[in-house]
């Protein structure tokens, strides 16, 4: 809670609900977006209901769901949310302008630069720490759905069998969206707020109510989400509930407090970076959770049926609070931590890079992230955390597993291993600066720093050396491959006539 009278508590969306803000003695953005999406859950509702794809046309749905998108986002922020429109037609220029051989970095670099225009403009010249709903969280997913699709169009036509020229053009005319439908993808009204990101092809797939990643008949395909999007409504209002009553409990700044440092036993200085950094995970479990129910809610999320025959709406979600808390090793909880986040680095960095990649994978996330040095630092340490724990399962696991009783012994201590050295991984991006983040660290006299780079150089870590055809070769080329099978017979079919 900013101090009163400061900048940070202003908005530049509407002030209509001024007067609920003041009530609830919170900001008036996070009043804003609270309320958005509630109504864009009702709308979600709506939208299945009244517009279902039996009985209404993808141009209708598009239409619509760009234009209550971009309403929200008005309601939000104001005219900046005309940043978002900008950066999709910029982007959309490119595509349309340049080759499809090198569209995908142009449109990455593009997008990320603006993108970071407006986060150092945000921060070092509007309001340095503002921590509230700001309008750059938006742009962040608007920036993963304008590479992936770029990513996307790049890798279905550089890796599908050619079948000439004209079909090739035919190929790129399919796959290449309209305006319309570029704007709806990034824009619309259940994932402008909070995300989160998903792929084109499951996207379009929902509106024009066509499932493209599964054969299944229609029927099965709309099953009623209702009871998923309450279990997940109510789990994410339980979170907000936790975290509007615990955070001001165990304040992340008492970590580097003096008379804390000084005063406080060293185990119950850990003991203190545990519960105060797990008090701040609640709210992202609430945005996330609630965004995903959004979705669910439209009839967007399905993702098949589990083996006992219920239906899974897990197809955008985010993140699994259980195995995240409960999680044995680092790469678990990243794995389960902004899960479509870790899916967009994959496939635009990790899969691609060359060398080091996961270095440049963490890199490429600071950046994506904001312009604040906190974030650095939290993504540099997080290198060094995954290798040390990455040496640590290589070599030291299998010495586990001989019994149940040594594996439980093995989980219990990663356990805590990994919840402790998250929280030092993450405490600079809740701290932001760099002063206060190294005087926690020089409080720790930077001993996991230290201990992870003498792991990672002692215990060896078997490379994979794939061959160059494996490394190039993404799940999105192979799923684009898969939604095309049709298109390449029917092109074999027209090669042999001729």
């Amino acid at each position: 809670m900013a101090d009163d009278g400061a900048p940070s508590t202003a908005c530049t969306g509407s002030s209509l609900l001024q007067p609920l803000s003041e009530l609830t003695d919170l900001p008036l953005d996070q009043v804003n977006f609270v309320a958005c999406q509630l109504c864009a859950l009702i709308s979600a509702f709506w939208f299945r209901l009244f517009l279902h794809p039996s009985k209404t046309s993808p141009i209708i749905r598009h239409v619509v769901a760009t234009l209550l998108g971009l309403y929200f986002a008005m309601f939000c922020f104001g005219w900046y949310a005309l940043h978002f429109l900008v950066q999709s037609g910029l982007t959309y220029g490119i595509m349309i302008l340049t080759g499809v051989e090198h569209m995908h970095k142009y449109c990455l670099v593009v997008a990320l630069t603006y993108l970071s225009l407006c986060q150092i403009t945000r921060v070092y010249v509007f309001d340095y720490g503002m921590y509230t709903a700001d309008f750059t969280g938006p742009m962040m997913v608007i920036t993963q759905k304008i590479t992936s699709l770029a990513f996307e169009i790049h890798d279905g036509v550089a890796n599908r069998k050619h079948c000439g020229e004209m079909v090739l053009t035919l190929y790129l005319f399919r796959r290449m969206p309209s305006l319309l439908e570029y704007f709806s993808y990034n824009c619309n009204f259940m994932g402008i707020l909070a995300g989160p990101t998903c792929s084109y092809n499951d996207y379009i797939g929902f509106i024009e109510g066509a499932p493209r990643r599964y054969i299944l008949n229609l029927n099965e395909y709309y099953v009623s989400p209702q009871m998923e999007v309450v279990r997940k409504v109510t789990t994410s209002f339980f979170c907000l509930l936790v975290f509007l009553s615990v955070c001001k409990v165990f304040p992340v700044e008492r970590n580097i407090d003096d008379n804390f440092i000084a005063n406080t036993p060293f185990y119950a200085q850990v003991v203190y970076l545990y519960l105060s950094m797990l008090t701040t995970r609640p709210k992202y479990y609430f945005v996330w959770t609630l965004a995903d129910a959004i979705n669910n809610a439209a009839g967007f999320g399905f993702n098949g049926y589990d083996s006992d025959g219920s239906a899974r709406w897990d197809l955008i979600s985010n993140l699994r609070i259980l195995k995240i808390e409960f999680a044995t090793s680092f790469k678990v909880f990243l794995d389960n931590w902004n899960i479509q986040t870790a899916h967009w680095l994959k496939r635009v960095c990790y899969e691609r890079c060359p060398y080091h990649p996961t270095a440049a994978t963490f890199i490429l996330s600071a950046m994506w992230h904001g312009a604040y040095p906190g974030y650095y630092l939290t993504f540099l340490t997080g290198i060094v955390i995954t290798l040390a724990a990455r040496a640590v399962r290589h070599n030291v696991r299998p010495y586990f597993l001989h019994s149940s009783v040594h594996k439980l012994v093995y989980d219990v201590i990663t356990w805590a291993a990994t919840q402790i050295a998250i929280c030092y991984t993450v405490i600079p991006f809740v701290l932001l600066s760099v002063g206060p983040s190294m005087k926690f660290y020089s409080s720790w006299y930077f001993s996991l720093h230290i201990g992870c780079i003498l792991v990672a150089f002692v215990l060896p870590v078997k490379r994979r050396n794939l061959p160059l055809k494996d490394q190039q070769k993404s799940p999105v080329q192979e799923s684009l491959q898969r939604h095309l099978e049709a298109t390449d017979r029917t092109c074999s079919q027209k090669a042999k006539t001729t």
